[in-house]
């Protein structure tokens, strides 16, 4: 586990803003890029800075920028826009949200006293942001902080029969909506038409089947193991570990008595039960990978959704982290 901002500064001086780069050894940490003019807005600055900002996505997988004039959520979209004008909406949800602004939305409404285990946004769709953007608008008092880990490090710390495994067999993911625990189908896919549900469904070769009460159970196999479209380098990217009913809090699967029935589960392709070994397996690497800093108030977290995963710690008192995403690769 690793800490932001241990490495020695570079000064530079582009456009109005004089700005501290912190550049860690290899690919240790993201860089740091810190604004000593507070007025220095981070919209106007970055278009400048592109290049630079692209280069170091690629070999360090996120930037968090500090220091800057950030301090609402309009000022966050216009950070968003000056990137993309083509923000994704949030669609195949996996934890509840609330969009607060055309597609800037919370980064999660789940419970403050939980954690959410390490993932890549979107990873278990067919569709996901190759972007994914955060800002601090807000920071808890205690804890809070997004852990990030690169995917990189995480699939070169697995064995090499962990990672045939998953080469051969893929994921399957199950997911059961509603009745009362998890998502609704209609908060997961934005609809409350079943036909436009099912038309999705078929399009993603995902196997679908109504059940009471209004529930829908979805199925599908997807690859645990990519090559980045950019970098060429295979990295792991899945929910394996974040869907699989061992990281479900234990007052959950105490209520569900048949593993099928949970909100949501993990299997291998074949449909054979991931052994836990293999779990805590990829649990620590992801802790290995870990890389954990303290958010300040305008920080914005830019990084590239396939290279970086991201988590969440439990936190206490008020807490305002808003995220946005964009350009879907599918």
């Amino acid at each position: 586990m690793r800490l932001l901002l241990g490495t020695k500064p570079k000064m530079h001086r582009l456009d109005e803003a004089a700005v501290q780069i912190y550049e860690g050894e290899g690919r240790e940490v993201p860089v740091t890029v810190v604004a000593e003019n507070r007025d220095a807005m981070l919209d106007k600055w970055a278009p400048a800075n592109m290049d630079r900002i692209s280069e170091q996505l690629a070999t360090r997988g996120g930037v968090l920028f500090r220091g800057f004039n950030m301090r609402s959520v309009e000022d966050f979209q216009s950070v968003v826009h000056a990137f993309s004008k083509d923000a994704m909406p949030y669609t195949q949800r996996s934890s509840p949200r609330t969009e607060v602004r055309d597609r800037i939305y919370t980064s999660t409404d789940h419970p403050a006293d939980q954690y959410i285990n390490m993932h890549n946004e979107l990873s278990y769709s067919y569709k996901w942001p190759l972007r994914i953007m955060f800002a601090c608008i807000q920071p808890s008092p205690k804890g809070g902080q997004t852990p990030i880990a690169d995917s990189r490090k995480v699939l070169a710390a697995l064995s090499e029969n962990t990672r045939r495994l998953f080469l051969e067999k893929k994921i399957m993911y199950v997911r059961n909506l509603g009745g009362g625990l998890g998502l609704s189908w209609e908060e997961v896919f934005q609809t409350s038409d079943k036909t436009q549900v099912e038309k999705e469904c078929r399009e993603n070769a995902m196997d679908f089947e109504w059940k009471d009460n209004n529930r829908l159970q979805i199925r599908w196999i997807r690859p645990a193991i990519v090559e980045h479209p950019s970098t060429k380098e295979l990295i792991w990217f899945n929910h394996a570990y974040f869907f699989n009913s061992a990281n479900l809090v234990k007052e959950l699967t105490d209520l569900v008595f048949l593993r099928d029935d949970l909100p949501f589960n993990t299997y291998l392709g074949d449909g054979s039960a991931i052994p836990p070994e293999v779990i805590e397996e990829v649990g620590a690497a992801y802790e290995g990978a870990k890389i954990i800093f303290d958010w300040k108030k305008g920080d914005v977290l830019l990084m590239d959704n396939m290279l970086m995963s991201h988590g969440r710690n439990p936190y206490e008192g008020d807490r305002k982290i808003m995220v946005a995403m964009w350009d879907p690769y599918q």
